[in-house]
């Protein structure tokens, strides 16, 4: 009888994350997240910034889009908005259906003009109305806050904005990470006993304070390294760095583990006797066997970044506007909480999206960090 087939390690870990449904969905989903926010601009049927003065507090409007009307099924449709006063609490104003007037839902609609990516000039959004910006047929799927600005469009936006810098905070913490989690590994001795020292320091400071006192250290405007950039992108780059600059030390720890351990191998040592120089060891034998870890460290790493960013946002020393990040639309909620809690809890949507990412982020690297565990009870064998 022949052996049972290994499987490559890809085989594997696919295998394995398979078994792992919630994990897996969660990865779907975050895949899909990503792609969403990546054409925010083209998806939010408004510019995130597009104030309709008429149309402030709006409920949701996702459950009154209409499928039926009094022939039948019907395309998809909304009827107008009529303001009026709200008889059991006279300051506020509440929105009914004009059933007079009806505006069909397309898709591909010309709305305001904005650049793909930064670079397409179009005019095209996914879906709305395509009505004007004065009339009364709008389609504000998760409703407006107190300046008539519709929410989806914002938080497609604030999601990009966030996942944005969330990425490019752990591409630097990588840089760093595996610098001195790489030369700390491979060097051991007393330059690994002071890198472990120094590691040991970063992580033992609370990191929101740091944070905090980083922040407000800031100048306002000064040129970020003399370039010339729009003070909402300065902070935005000068956030990115504060955020790498106390998120490296987890993962520097993380990759020292598993130098220390390659560093004795069989083809470390060839590569030693061959005269090969320690940074050419560290980048082209052991970093690259330590990519599975880099993985799962990277994607465990999302949600608190994430979070520290909102909670930075959300306490006013985060992303400004212009630029509109999850965080920032949960501060302009906290400034009236318990009116906005009672009377408006739509505008908690970006929260929601909040938890369900960091949840999303969390799921799926639990199941990524089971899948390349090498001691799993999957031996892999065909």
């Amino acid at each position: 009888m022949s052996e049972p087939r290994a499987l490559p390690l890809r085989a594997l870990v696919w295998r394995r994350l398979r078994r792992r449904k919630l994990g897996l969905a969660s990865g779907a989903f975050i895949v899909l997240l990503a792609l969403t926010f990546a054409a925010a601009d083209f998806i939010a049927p408004y510019d995130y910034g597009r104030q309709h003065r008429r149309a402030p507090y709006v409920p949701p409007m996702l459950a009154k889009i209409h499928f039926w009307d009094e022939g039948g099924p019907s395309w998809p449709f909304v009827y107008a908005l009529e303001r009026v006063r709200d008889p059991d609490n006279l300051g506020l104003w509440r929105y009914e259906e004009d059933r007079a007037q009806r505006f069909p839902i397309h898709f591909f609609v010309r709305g305001e003009p904005y650049r793909l990516w930064g670079l397409i000039p179009t005019d095209v959004h996914f879906f709305g109305t395509g009505t004007p910006e004065n009339s009364p047929g709008q389609l504000f799927l998760l409703g407006t806050n107190q300046s008539g600005v519709d929410l989806f469009s914002q938080v497609m936006v604030g999601g990009r904005v966030s996942l944005t810098l969330v990425l490019l905070v752990i591409a630097l913490s990588f840089v760093v990470g595996v610098l001195v989690g790489g030369v700390s590994g491979y060097a051991g001795g007393g330059l690994d006993t002071l890198l472990q020292r120094a590691i040991e320091v970063t992580m033992g400071l609370p990191r929101l304070a740091l944070l905090l006192a980083l922040v407000a250290a800031i100048p306002p405007s000064a040129p970020l390294l003399g370039l010339n950039l729009p003070p909402a992108l300065q902070r935005f780059w000068a956030i990115a760095g504060v955020l790498a600059l106390v998120n490296w030390a987890p993962l520097a720890r993380v990759i020292r583990g598993p130098v220390l351990g390659l560093r004795e191998e069989d083809y470390v040592l060839a590569a030693k006797a061959t005269g090969a120089g320690a940074g050419r060891i560290v980048w082209r034998h052991l970093l690259p066997n330590t990519v599975s870890t880099l993985v799962v460290s990277a994607t465990l790493a999302v949600p608190g970044v994430l979070v520290l960013e909102s909670v930075l946002s959300f306490l006013g020393f985060g992303i400004n506007t212009p630029m509109v990040s999850w965080g920032l639309l949960l501060n302009q909620v906290y400034s009236n909480f318990v009116t906005n809690l009672n009377f408006y809890p739509w505008l908690l949507a970006p929260g929601v999206f909040l938890f369900v990412t960091v949840l999303a982020f969390n799921q799926f690297g639990d199941a990524l960090r089971d899948a390349v565990d090498p001691f799993s009870v999957d031996s892999g064998g065909g």
